[in-house]
């Protein structure tokens, strides 16, 4: 036999149960109808920032840095001078293959004019042929010596020319580890020279995100794309997705694209990291807000109203996530009302008065449109 307390218990919980039917059922619930839209979505890629022109500069030659023209991160333009390698060495080697060359020279016209002296004795018989044969071998040497002399003079040239190091193109200059007296070798790195002007961004993109950038593009057109910079700020200037890669990375499955953006400021730098942001279209989206969302063992669903204006758990599949909207990809069709607000308060089989609101409505609150 039950005791009096706790049958006033039981009946204090049977009225708060009704209370809450009650309260439910004379509750007004916002519900909404998904729409289909086309829209887009945005999805950012990490990516790698190489300059334009990004070359390292190296001594060709050896010896002492003797002079250094330019200072690290300063702009430089084209055949500008950069640094000077002592070349009093190779100033000597000049002198001496062009005194050589100048010697064989005057020597090769000594035996011209000696063989024209030894046709005229010849002609008149005054000596044999064969001593103009000798002269003529003599000469003939000569000018071997002669083509010898001016290829040394050539190199020697060369090898004086290589103590200017010049700009190959404009471009900044990075850091310099060798200062003036540092002795070089043949390859020594001396600086990196880059061109910023304008700035390459690589990405990777999964196969199935390559195959549909390729679906929604033609063949060789070019896309635009977003940077985001490292500090999380857009970068202001928009970029254009040139080149895909030729093949996919057997590891990873990815494969490579290639942005250009300009640079006009010369804010981005060789080495520099960010995320390339793709912004892609949706067709014929089926949109519903977030907060109709929610979450019962990994799976999304949502509450469907019936005529009878009663709520069931529904599972529905997402397709896209947007800011503060879902795009489905099944589970729902436009002939659906879904509960948008106050989920937390009502439980599957339950009945609810609801109210409609346009999907229409609740995009522009959302500032969706």
């Amino acid at each position: 036999m039950l005791t009096g307390s706790y049958a006033c218990l039981l009946f204090l919980l049977a009225c708060s149960q009704d209370s809450k039917t009650e309260q439910k059922a004379e509750a007004k619930f916002p519900i909404t109808n998904p729409i289909v839209i086309d829209t887009t979505y945005s999805k950012d890629y990490v990516a790698t920032i190489n300059s334009l022109q990004n070359v390292e500069l190296r001594a060709r030659i050896k010896g002492y840095v003797e002079a250094i023209f330019v200072d690290e991160g300063k702009p430089v333009r084209a055949g500008q001078v950069l640094f000077k390698i002592s070349g009093q060495a190779y100033r000597q080697e000049l002198l001496k293959a062009q005194a050589m060359l100048k010697s064989a020279t005057s020597e090769a016209k000594t035996l011209e004019l000696e063989i024209k002296n030894t046709k005229l004795l010849v002609e008149q018989n005054v000596v044999a042929k064969s001593e103009l044969d000798i002269v003529e071998s003599k000469l003939e040497a000569l000018k071997a010596k002669i083509e010898e002399a001016q290829s040394d003079a050539a190199s020697a040239q060369l090898q004086l020319s290589l103590t200017d190091i010049k700009a190959p193109f404009s471009g900044t200059i990075s850091r310099i580890p060798n200062k003036v007296g540092s002795l070089v070798d043949d390859g020594t790195l001396l600086t990196t020279i880059s061109n910023n002007q304008e700035v390459f961004a690589y990405f990777n993109v999964s196969e199935k995100e390559y195959l549909d950038f390729t679906a929604q593009n033609e063949v060789n057109k070019r896309r635009s794309v977003s940077l985001l910079l490292a500090n999380n700020q857009l970068y202001p200037q928009v970029g254009i997705i040139e080149t895909i890669d030729s093949e996919f990375d057997k590891n990873s499955g990815n494969i490579a694209f290639r942005a250009k953006f300009p640079n006009p400021q010369q804010v981005l730098k060789n080495g520099a990291s960010g995320k390339v942001r793709l912004t892609n279209p949706i067709k014929n989206a089926l949109i519903v807000p977030q907060k109709s969302v929610f979450e019962v063992q990994d799976k999304n669903c949502v509450y469907v109203v019936d005529a009878q204006n009663t709520v069931s758990i529904r599972n529905v599949k997402i397709l896209q996530r947007l800011p503060q909207l879902y795009v489905i990809e099944s589970g729902l069709s436009t002939s659906d009302k879904i509960l948008y607000e106050g989920i937390q308060n009502v439980n599957d089989g339950d009945k609810i008065q609801g109210q409609l609101v346009p999907m229409r409505q609740i995009m522009a609150r959302l500032g969706k449109e």
